[in-house]
């Protein structure tokens, strides 16, 4: 989806960088969900049961475009 797409990149323009080993595997778990529960978990519809997985879906959603 373009849209994820978007968001990821823009994380990884802005965050990937400087992020800690620990923080850049739960985004790699993060890239193994399925699409249609990362759309309802960034179009804010559900929460992810994992709190590492939604907390970094909050702050890629709060990332400025």
């Amino acid at each position: 989806m373009r849209e994820l797409d978007q968001l990821f990149g823009r994380y990884l323009d802005r965050d990937w960088r400087q992020s800690s080993p620990a923080q850049r595997d739960v985004f790699l778990r993060l890239l193994e969900s399925q699409d249609d529960k990362l759309w309802h978990w960034f179009m804010g519809h559900e929460r992810s049961d994992d709190a590492q997985l939604q907390a970094l879906v909050d702050h890629i959603r709060t990332l400025p475009p």
